[in-house]
């Protein structure tokens, strides 16, 4: 094994698309992997023993274009169900539509469910082991005789699989490892590679190769990294077994989306994946047109050559740990910009809004925006009204200087009106760098304006802000285009060759409401995930409180900016012990307003303990109609009554001191 993690290498190119190179493997008739494409799959959420609702769901997600049913089959009983199921869609003309069990703790229900369906979904986590969260010292002797029993316990399904022609996948979920593993490896990516390994080389010492993997978590950078290591160290040893995406626990609606593009997108743009799932807490049809939307770039898109004889990974800090990219500091009108500053947030305004307009809109948006501010603001200039517009703008908003900043896009040939214009901007942005000579720049330097260096190449950026820095200018390097996986690409590599100035990541607009929410998430999410920017934009067509809510929603996502509460919810299974839509949507309208605060809401204890590792408070299904009650890792109250549960937890919150009343 190379010497440290930074060695491995998880891609070809960290700056061009290549596909990860997998063996196929055979879901049914559905080939995962190879020169398959990315396939799309979801889970029902019905309870598995009524079997009519199951197949009705079930019918629901294929023709929304769901390749693949994921089922849960928690016991025997439920195993056996999954045989009634097949029947009834292979019955309905959907034999070709295969079925996964979804297997926790149960061996027995294992076996069973491998007579009916297609894929077994096993946890390494919880396969054969009992969440304690005890503290146990492990000596070699005794870890290996752990490992005996699991492969003790495991190799009866792989000779069934093997035999029947199943195929397995091994899904490991941050929230669920076992004690075994937390002891040795920690809460980490590592400690989930390794949870999955131990079990793939069971299986290889059984000759079955028909195995995919997957690394789950509620935390996109927690998420993200895992599945770089893992891809890094199969490669490392010589394993090329597919991938399935999916950021566990996302939640519902915007906020799901965004968290499930931010980790799905990111790695799909490294090529790595081979089938996906959105988990989000809704009915499971409405995950099927995200999944697509999320893979459609890459399911027919040509390998590049690499543009790096080193891949680019010499440039790079180690990308499987988080840290942000160190770039020097700037003022920037009120405020300081880049090194370890908050993440900006750059608007559009319309040029032709009067002084009022602007003020009330900002007056409404700010009232509402309870930290979401806008902090620059980007006014076009393409005349000379345009500019004066914006002088008087700026003296009738000197109230607001506090917090805002102003970002002058010239569109014009002029040089004298951009050497005009340099003196009431405090970012200056000008499309033609062949025209910038040392009157422009001295006068930038001079006033402390900023240059928004802006092109669509890395290379050229780079050459520009070697000219700034010559003249005495402090510079912001952003790129231009509208290939979302191309700009990542291309803001990797200007991460790399453009010394320590900050990056302005701006995302193209697009018409369709929901794909501009994606490629925000996946542009803005994967680079901040990577800790590559340093202020962010969006160029829709939206209004000023729409765009703010859309760019720290993403921000919220990434991590990188808490703007409200976070809830982090399972998408429902038939697990769960309550109706989980319902109750996440009755619990967001108690606490949505605690600013900060992350809340988990859980079906079941599954994975609800580790998945709330992050999390403040913890509301867990424990058993019909009672509620289990944490905070953080611990449970605090058990076996709460489902009617009061939720006065419950505001009085938990309440005596932690993170209660505020809603305004």
């Amino acid at each position: 094994m190379p010497e440290t993690l930074a060695d491995l290498k998880y891609c070809e190119d960290l700056f061009s698309y290549r596909r990860r190179k997998t063996r196929e493997v055979m879901v049914g008739c559905v080939g995962v992997g190879g020169e398959n494409p990315i396939r799309v799959q979801s889970m029902t959420t019905t309870d598995t023993l009524k079997v009519p609702d199951t197949i009705l769901q079930s019918i629901k997600m294929i023709e929304a274009g769901c390749e693949i049913v994921r089922i849960t089959a928690p016991t025997i009983e439920d195993a056996r169900a999954l045989g009634k199921i097949r029947k009834g869609l292979d019955d309905k003309g959907f034999s070709n539509i295969p079925l996964v069990a979804d297997i926790h703790f149960s061996p027995n229900a294992a076996l069973e469910a491998a007579e009916f369906v297609e894929k077994v979904r096993i946890n390494p986590g919880n396969f054969v082991d009992t969440k304690r969260f005890a503290v146990v010292e492990y000596t070699d002797a005794e870890y290996q005789a752990e490992l005996e029993r699991i492969e003790t316990r495991f190799t009866p399904l792989v000779e069934k699989l093997k035999r029947l022609k199943r195929a397995v996948r091994i899904g490991t979920n941050h929230g669920s490892l076992s004690d075994r593993i937390m002891n040795r490896y920690g809460d980490s990516p590592l400690g989930m590679v390794e949870s999955s390994l131990e079990f793939v080389r069971i299986c290889e010492k059984q000759s079955f190769h028909d195995i995919i993997i997957s690394m789950k978590s509620s935390n996109p950078k927690v998420m993200i990294e895992a599945y770089r290591l893992l891809a890094a160290r199969m490669a490392e040893l010589g394993m090329e077994y597919p991938f399935h995406l999916g950021v566990t626990e996302a939640g519902g609606g915007e906020d799901g989306r965004i968290k499930s593009a931010i980790g799905i997108g990111s790695l799909l743009a490294d090529g790595i994946g081979d089938t996906i799932r959105v988990s989000l807490t809704e009915d499971p049809e409405y995950e099927v047109p995200v999944c697509y939307q999320l893979a459609a770039p890459f399911q027919k898109r040509a390998k590049q050559k690499p543009k790096t004889g080193n891949s680019g990974f010499s440039h790079c800090p180690d990308p499987f740990s988080y840290a942000r990219r160190k770039t020097r500091a700037f003022r920037a009108g009120p405020f300081m910009l880049g090194g370890s500053q908050l993440v900006r947030v750059a608007t559009p305004v319309s040029s032709s809004m009067t002084a009022e307009k602007i003020l009330a809109v900002l007056e409404e948006q700010l009232a509402k925006a309870k930290g979401a501010d806008p902090e620059i603001i980007e006014w076009v200039i393409s005349d000379a009204e345009d500019l004066e517009r914006l002088r008087s703008v700026r003296k009738a908003l000197s109230g607001e200087t506090s917090r805002l900043a102003f970002l002058g896009r010239f569109v014009t040939n002029s040089y004298e009106l951009v050497l005009d214009g340099a003196g009431c901007v405090d970012l200056l942005c000008w499309a033609t760098p062949g025209r910038w000579g040392p009157p422009l720049l001295h006068k930038m330097r001079d006033k402390e304006v900023r240059w928004l260096i802006e092109t669509s190449k890395a290379d050229e950026a780079a050459r520009l802000d070697d000219l700034a820095r010559e003249n005495g200018v402090m510079s912001l390097l952003s790129l231009r285009g509208a290939d979302i996986t191309g700009l990542i690409h291309g803001y990797r590599e200007l991460a790399a060759k453009a010394s320590n100035s900050p990056i302005h990541i701006r995302v193209p607009g697009v018409k369709d409401a929901q794909q501009q929410v994606l490629d925000a998430s996946v542009l803005i999410g994967s680079l901040l995930c990577d800790g590559v920017g340093d202020s962010v934009q969006i160029e829709a067509d939206l209004e000023l409180p729409r765009a703010l809510e859309l760019v720290y929603n993403v921000l919220q996502g990434a991590g990188v900016r808490v703007v409200k509460t976070e809830f982090v919810s399972c998408p429902s299974c038939g697990r769960t012990l309550f109706d989980l839509q319902s109750t996440t949507e009755r619990i967001k309208a108690k606490t949505g307003h605690l600013r900060g605060v992350k809340i988990a809401i859980m079906g079941c204890i599954v994975n609800g303990p580790g998945e709330m590792a992050d999390a403040d408070f913890g509301y867990v299904g424990g058993a019909p109609g009672k509620i289990n009650l944490y905070v953080g890792k611990e449970c605090v109250q058990k076996g709460i009554d489902g009617a009061i549960a939720d006065e419950a937890l505001v009085d938990l919150i309440k005596s932690n001191e993170k209660w505020v009343e809603p305004a």
